[in-house]
């Protein structure tokens, strides 16, 4: 039995989060760069097959949670046979995805026949005229039919991620936060992280003022998020069945918990989503590499996984950091 991965901060890793392709059906305006994204050339992005390997081989060292990630993880060709055959794997006993929701609604039967439970979908505004303006596509009502979809057939929990950005949508914090009146949703707000450190500087709103927006609603009283040990502090209205998340990685970092590895499309490996150093494993995967010799790969980088991240030392963010844009990396 696996006696699981311990960087040298002795926090234990066991959970992955697996990017299977870069490309995306939206463009929203802090993921994106402003200047265009060229795509990885299909041959680069693993195949199924090995992502699955790579899947085994971090299980064997004791990682049990997958999320599976974009870019948009729906737009690739014969992701719910995937899902499914990753929720099989052996050792793996929880596997949720990250999805913007637009193709959720058609999706969302086979989803769950495929084994998954819990989804995240990405919605940052109720509006959508804004919608259109942040994410390049007309599609809000083709979420919300993917958000009622995913409570119908059973998904719990179904998150809501909201990126809050001042002067884009914290005129609607308070009306995301009364979803979870009404919704059993967990309604997360994000903070803006500095993927495009213009725009960050001007838009970043730190989570304890999105608490004092909410709080003027009524009392918020502190729960468990009920699934692990995710980076979110939750909350609740009185008697509301949905909860409200607040996840801070730049005012309330919480890197002393960090339990992740990251997988891109491509098949590099990062132990922090702010690392200026990639892990290849693409290669020595398509080069004749044993399991064990990849899973000493994996556990070389897990020894070197940073502190904590250090975008918030200083007063401009660190960009050296900033590698890749978010598409690249994974939601």
């Amino acid at each position: 039995m696996a006696q699981g991965l311990i960087d040298g901060y002795q926090r234990q890793v066991d959970y992955l989060r697996l990017s299977v392709t870069d490309r995306c059906n939206l463009r929203c305006t802090y993921c994106m760069p402003a200047g265009g994204f060229r795509y990885l050339p299909h041959e680069a992005i693993l195949r199924y097959e090995e992502l699955l390997r790579l899947v085994r081989i971090t299980t064997g060292l004791g990682i049990h949670k997958v999320r599976v990630t974009g870019g948009e993880p729906f737009v690739r060709k014969g992701i719910v046979s995937f899902l499914e055959r990753l929720c099989a794997v052996s050792g793996v006993d929880d596997v949720s995805v990250t999805t913007n929701g637009v193709l959720l609604q058609s999706m969302a039967k086979d989803l769950w026949h495929a084994g998954i439970r819990r989804i995240n979908v990405s919605l940052d505004t109720l509006q959508p005229r804004k919608y259109a303006a942040i994410t390049g596509l007309d599609a809000f009502d083709a979420v919300w039919r993917g958000l009622s979809a995913a409570l119908d057939h059973g998904f719990s929990p179904v998150k809501i991620n909201v990126v809050a950005m001042k002067g884009i949508n914290d005129d609607e914090i308070e009306t995301m936060a009364q979803l979870t009146l009404a919704y059993p949703f967990h309604v997360r707000f994000i903070e803006l992280m500095p993927f495009q450190p213009d725009a960050y500087e001007e838009r970043y709103l730190a989570s304890d003022l999105v608490v004092e927006k909410i709080e003027a609603l009524g009392p918020l009283i502190p729960c468990p998020s009920g699934n692990g040990n995710g980076p979110a502090r939750y909350y609740q209205f009185p008697g509301a069945p949905g909860k409200i998340g607040l996840i801070s990685p730049m005012s309330h970092h919480f890197c002393p918990t960090c339990n992740r590895l990251r997988i891109t499309a491509e098949g590099s490996l990062r132990t922090c989503l702010f690392a200026d150093r990639d892990v290849d494993l693409r290669h020595p995967l398509r080069h004749g590499a044993s399991d064990a010799d990849i899973a000493r790969l994996i556990c070389e980088a897990i020894e070197t996984k940073p502190e904590k991240h250090r975008l918030n030392e200083g007063s401009v963010p660190h960009r050296k950091c900033l590698s890749r844009p978010m598409t690249s990396i994974g939601g």
